[in-house]
């Protein structure tokens, strides 16, 4: 049995669920708090990051949500996520790249630290001006997913990769702390309800952070 040593607001932590559930794999979840740093959890991770992904029968440790997805999907054949020729494939990384990377450094992580780690782990008061800067490139980024599905059925391409489950992790934490104004994104918002609306999907927007509550749109698909 796999372990998943997550945080519920970890992009990352999400991307992967949403790829064990999509796979059928049977796993359970451990809620590890990263600022806590705990001397068990960084035996496994030194860089005391989620997600950590543990078999508990062989004692295998993954670390690392690109690590363990490509190691999922090299193993288990349900639900290829990296798929099609070369170059579609290079095209599923580079918007996996795209969305854990840029879309996570100029606006996940930021509004994470302004609206989660300092009302929950420092106590302080977030930063307003930081806040509308990454609710702005926040807004960006919905632009270049409108002019991909513009062009594309899926961001990818013609079919459903992991380069939309990364997208559909990072937008729902954003979307989780209020930061996502749909309007005018009408092509991202209909490719996000139907991201909703997969089974994979229901375990993640049914959880609740304490102490932060998240708009009233946010677990409804018809949204």
């Amino acid at each position: 049995m796999w372990q998943l040593y997550q945080f519920p607001l970890c992009p990352f932590s999400r991307k992967v669920r949403l790829v064990l559930a999509e796979k059928g794999i049977g796993h359970e979840l451990v809620r590890e708090n990263p600022w806590e740093r705990r001397d068990e959890f960084i035996d496994l991770n030194p860089a005391g990051e989620t997600p950590v992904m543990v078999d508990t029968e062989t004692g295998a440790v993954l670390i690392g949500s690109q690590p363990i997805v490509e190691y999922l999907d090299e193993t288990v054949e349900k639900m290829p996520m990296i798929h099609g020729n070369a170059v579609l494939r290079a095209e599923i990384r580079r918007l996996v790249e795209w969305f854990d990377e840029k879309l996570y450094r100029e606006a996940v992580e930021p509004l994470m630290n302004e609206r989660m780690r300092k009302r929950i782990v420092s106590r302080e008061s977030p930063d307003t001006r930081i806040l509308r800067d990454s609710m702005r490139i926040a807004n960006g980024h919905l632009d270049y997913m409108d002019y991909l599905l513009d062009h594309r059925r899926w961001l990818a391409g013609p079919g459903l990769s992991l380069a939309d489950f990364t997208a559909a992790a990072h937008l729902s934490v954003i979307d989780y702390l209020g930061a996502l104004d749909w309007r005018g994104h009408q092509q991202t918002k209909d490719w996000y309800a139907v991201m909703k609306s997969r089974p994979c999907f229901r375990p993640l927007l049914g959880e609740r952070m304490e102490v932060i509550v998240p708009p009233q749109h946010y677990d409804k698909v018809d949204f």
